[in-house]
């Protein structure tokens, strides 16, 4: 008897937890879908305009993805500890550490723009020529001056998610595609007035379609009372040294996390440049339908941080547990789904984005490969969103960088541009590397998340700030 009222409790339980990861986990989902929808509408325009414009997009793109991650990651630290002061009724802590998380975001910005604009010397060292160097530098131009708005609503967005309150960002990231549609079609293709710009014009309607949904998310948070109780506008909080070097200490990690494997992925599209447009076109539009299919498991992992977060900040090791199962699950059960639609649908799939015949061939090919990392993938993004929930971020740096720069890209490249294991296979080789690559970050992820769990919760502190700091 005892053992029944046992598994209905448990049963119980999983089912109120599988109902919160749905709250909170499907509004994230489409925010992220939304988020890559944007890109999505780069690449299909820009690609409509002509595959030099294409592959020009692709490579701007891949210098200033690793400096957006960057930035971003060490900005989503404010998350985990906004959902462990949540978690642990300490509301009016908040206000004065998103404060913090601001002041960061603009400093971490300001220096993201001035070294993506110093980056002109490395499309001579990679030898691009023109027309998609010119091209590509004008694109990177333009979009490193969404920097600051991408920054400040990372902060915005951890601060709300990390209330459980993740509906906004949802809200605003459909406003920015909104935005960034029309202003496609007018700077790509020149209209009202505006001269013709190709793919430049890409970078132009990101950097436009981001202040406008910041501008709008600050409003929001404003406006709504739920924020309010966090002392969020009762006192500015000027930057004070402590703090900040807190949310370094978790962020940097999550980081350069995220850093190494974007960058694997940037790289090989940099190693692929100097052979034709066609194949750079083929691997940038097979990775941006991967890339958009991984924010199917992101979400769960971004879910995984907050629920692992109030669990911790109210002490309660059981919810904690139930979290990551079924987060994982989720995301074992969707992973499965990406898998086959790459596998049955490459050729429909490729034709979403150009119509040109060698390209839609390369890409086929690709889409196999890339079907073939989804379960993998979908394991080490939930793990490391459930650690960073910990804040344990130092040692999955370590796991991540083992995975993708030590196994990854030196077999990628090996396979693809050298002779030494078999004939270069040019970009499929690169693509086996991802997969082995993302393999081995889901086993030693995943056992390093079993070891934390093993442990007990950890104790959290408030975040310390002096008189001098407020005003």
């Amino acid at each position: 008897m005892k053992q029944a009222i046992s598994s209905t409790y448990n049963t119980a339980a999983m089912g109120q937890e599988l109902r919160q990861f749905l709250r909170l986990g499907t509004p994230i989902l489409i925010a992220e879908a939304l988020h890559m929808s944007a890109s999505f509408v780069d690449t299909i325009m820009a690609g409509r305009y002509s595959s030099t414009d294409l592959a020009a997009v692709a490579v701007g793109s891949s210098m200033l993805f690793p400096v957006l991650i960057l930035m971003m990651g060490v900005i989503m630290a404010t998350t985990p500890t906004v959902a462990q002061y949540f978690g642990a009724k300490k509301l009016t802590l908040i206000g004065p550490f998103v404060h913090q998380s601001l002041w960061l975001a603009a400093i971490l910005s300001c220096l993201a723009v001035g070294l993506l604009y110093a980056l002109d010397p490395l499309f001579v060292w990679l030898d691009i020529q023109d027309p998609i160097k010119g091209i590509g530098l004008r694109y990177l131009h333009a979009a490193a001056l969404s920097l600051p708005a991408v920054a400040m609503m990372q902060s915005l967005r951890s601060f709300s998610e990390g209330l459980g309150i993740t509906k906004p960002m949802m809200y605003f990231s459909l406003l920015g595609l909104v935005i960034n549609i029309p202003m496609n079609y007018i700077f790509i293709y020149g209209h009202f007035g505006v001269p013709e710009m190709g793919g430049e014009g890409c970078g132009w309607a990101t950097a436009i379609s981001m202040w406008v949904s910041v501008i709008g998310m600050a409003m929001y948070i404003y406006a709504k009372p739920a924020y309010h109780q966090c002392a969020m506008f009762t006192k500015l909080h000027w930057p004070e040294l402590q703090p900040l070097l807190q949310i370094l200490k978790v962020g940097l990690p999550i980081g350069f996390s995220i850093f190494i494997e974007s960058t694997m992925f940037a790289i090989v599209a940099l190693l692929l440049a100097p052979l034709g447009a066609d194949i750079v076109a083929a691997h940038q539009l097979v990775l941006n339908f991967a890339s958009m299919c991984f924010m199917i498991p992101l979400s769960i992992g971004m879910a995984l941080t907050i629920r692992v977060g109030h669990g911790i900040g109210g002490n309660l090791s059981e919810q904690v547990k139930r979290s990551v199962l079924v987060g994982f699950g989720l995301a074992l059960g969707l992973s499965i789904v990406t898998c086959l639609l790459m596998l049955t649908l490459p050729v429909t799939l490729a034709g979403i984005y150009t119509t040109e015949p060698r390209v839609i061939e390369i890409a086929s090919s690709l889409f196999i490969f890339a079907a073939l990392f989804q379960l993998s993938d979908a394991f080490q993004i939930s793990a490391n969103g459930a650690l960073r929930g910990f804040k344990d971020t130092a040692k999955p740096l370590l796991l991540i960088f083992i995975s993708y720069w030590m196994v990854g890209l030196p077999l990628g490249y090996i396979l693809a541009m050298t002779d030494a294991l078999y004939p270069a296979m040019g970009a499929s080789g690169f693509w086996i590397g991802i997969i082995f690559g993302l393999s081995v970050a889901a086993i030693l992820l995943s056992l390093r998340l079993w070891r934390v769990l093993a442990k007990p919760l950890p104790q959290m502190g408030p975040v310390e700030l002096t008189p001098s700091a407020t005003i």
